[in-house]
């Protein structure tokens, strides 16, 4: 009983140690379970957590994935570019080869510039040194041009003084005599008819030399003298041969040019910019050449007296511009036809103004009323206006020339001057003057004309200049006996001239003569009128000042 009473005791621990066993092996095991759980979250955790990270993954993967692509795409750009960048980099290669020789050729030139500079500076630095000596002798010269220019002034006062105290000396109207060549126009006056025109320059030579008057130039030093020889039938039917010897300021051979004229009157212009009236006129019968010796030809070697002495006086007033001076110039043209004064240069083709010629005795000045007056710049500016005033002059067909000149033209050109540096103040005045033909009537235009109008012409042209002539002789009669009437009133021409012929201007006459024996009569009357003129004594001229 005791044993089965210790075995139970036994077998109750034993079921105790086996209940307290289990209930630690419960306890265990809830705290596996709780461990177990807590693993299980972890795990849970972990694979929550591991997702994430392989969707991440993933994402990256595909974002390399791209990446790699790009990468590629710029692989492959970048392999492009390197082929490009190694085609660049030979071609620049090439160059670096080519520049580099260049720069072995620049160094060369560049060195070379270097010792051209050397050179070149060293001439400088002689320049230099002389720039300095020339300075020195520029202010030297300065200051001498300064002396000469102040000596100009006072020289070119001396020498207006005696470039016009020699002109003045002369003291009478001075007479140039000019004979015209024959010309191709005067032959068909000896073919007409049945005569052959001349088929060769001999026969040419021949019929010139049949058609001249015999006229001789004895003196060949001095050209002042002429000779006419002249055959006429005496009453016992022998031929009988007179010479007339005539002597002027100045003759002119056929040969002569129109600037070997010139040179013999350039001085008169001169004398017009330095203060004094001067006046040119042109005399002869239609034919002799008046027209071509006053205007001339188109070209520069034939024009004539007029737009020479204009040329003259603008060359010669520009010359003196250095010397202070300063000049103002106005220009008008007119013709004296039928006793009536026609404008020129009007608006209009025929004048029908009434013009007046005025003297003013204190200046010793010539005006004519209503007239057209032009501000002159430059001698291509009154070239202009002669030719269109040329246009405008009355012209007829005569016996002597087919166009004549049926009038007296006067061009007139005025000068004012002002000196800045001295003061002084002069006014000059040109008269360029072409009168009409001198002929007789009935060498104009033959016996028997009825041809009113021309007959008319003719007379009124005969009377201005028989009234030229009168004044002429009065001049000389008053030079001889002293005060006598001047009879300038008698025509317009004369009282236009009145200025010109009483010792107030300089005064030239230009006797143009033909060289034909058909106008040797004509040729004698014009001499003898001529020397006329060239004997007469007007005194010394007066410059005019304002």
């Amino acid at each position: 009983m005791e044993e089965e009473r210790l075995k139970r005791v036994e077998l109750q621990e034993e079921q105790r140690a086996i209940s307290l066993q289990l209930v630690a092996s419960q306890e265990q095991e809830l705290k596996r379970r709780a461990e177990l759980n807590i693993v299980s979250d972890e795990i849970e955790s972990l694979r929550k957590k591991h997702a994430r990270e392989l969707a991440d993954l993933e994402i990256d993967l595909q974002k390399k994935d791209r990446l790699l692509r790009e990468a590629n795409e710029d692989l492959r750009t970048c392999r492009s570019d390197l082929e490009r960048e190694r085609e660049t980099v030979s071609s620049l290669k090439s160059a670096l080869n080519a520049q580099s020789n260049e720069r072995l050729t620049l160094t060369a030139e560049y060195r070379s510039f270097q010792t051209q500079f050397a050179a070149l500076q060293k001439q400088y630095d002689e320049l230099l040194r002389t720039h300095a000596d020339l300075k020195l002798d520029l202010e030297a010269e300065q200051q001498e041009k300064a002396e000469m220019k102040r000596e100009a002034m006072e020289n070119e006062a001396v020498r207006r003084k005696l470039h016009n105290m020699v002109q003045e000396l002369k003291g009478n109207i001075r007479v140039f005599c000019r004979v015209r060549p024959v010309l191709p126009s005067d032959i068909p006056q000896l073919t007409c008819g049945s005569n052959p025109e001349p088929s060769s320059n001999e026969e040419l030579a021949q019929l010139r030399e049949e058609l001249k008057a015999e006229i001789t130039f004895p003196d060949r030093r001095d050209h002042r003298e002429i000779t006419v020889w002249s055959s006429s039938e005496s009453a016992t039917g022998q031929e009988r041969k007179e010479n007339y010897q005539f002597m002027f300021d100045k003759v002119f051979e056929p040969d002569c040019t129109q600037a070997e004229v010139f040179e013999e009157i350039s001085m008169l212009a001169q004398s017009c910019v330095d203060g004094y009236n001067v006046c040119i006129f042109a005399y002869g019968q239609t034919g002799s050449g008046k027209s071509f010796t006053m205007e001339g030809g188109a070209s520069d070697s034939t024009k004539g007296m007029i737009p020479r002495a204009v040329d003259q006086v603008f060359r010669v007033a520009e010359d003196l511009r250095s010397k202070g001076w300063e000049y103002q110039m106005e220009g008008q043209f007119l013709e004296i036809y039928n006793e009536t004064i026609n404008d020129l240069l009007g608006k209009h083709e025929f004048d029908k103004k009434k013009h007046e010629i005025k003297h003013d005795p204190k200046t010793g000045s010539t005006r004519v009323t209503d007239l057209t007056v032009i501000s002159l710049s430059s001698p291509t500016q009154v070239r202009a206006l002669l030719s269109s005033a040329q246009s405008r002059r009355s012209v007829a067909a005569t016996l002597m020339n087919e166009r004549s000149s049926r009038s007296h033209s006067v061009f007139t050109l005025r000068i004012s001057g002002t000196n800045s540096g001295t003061g002084e103040t002069c006014e000059g005045c040109l008269n360029l003057v072409d009168l009409a033909g001198s002929e007789r009537i009935n060498v104009s235009f033959g016996a028997g004309s009825n041809d009113k109008d021309r007959l008319k012409e003719t007379q009124s042209i005969n009377r201005s200049l028989s009234a030229l002539g009168d004044v002429i002789a009065a001049l000389s009669e008053k030079s001889e006996r002293g005060d006598k009437h001047i009879p300038y009133r008698n025509s317009k021409l004369t009282y236009l001239l009145q200025n010109s012929l009483s010792g107030n201007s300089k005064t030239l006459m230009v006797l143009n003569l033909s060289p034909l024996a058909t106008h040797l009569n004509e040729s004698l009357t014009s001499l003898r009128f001529a020397t006329k003129v060239n004997n007469t004594l007007l005194g010394t001229a007066k410059k005019q000042s304002r």
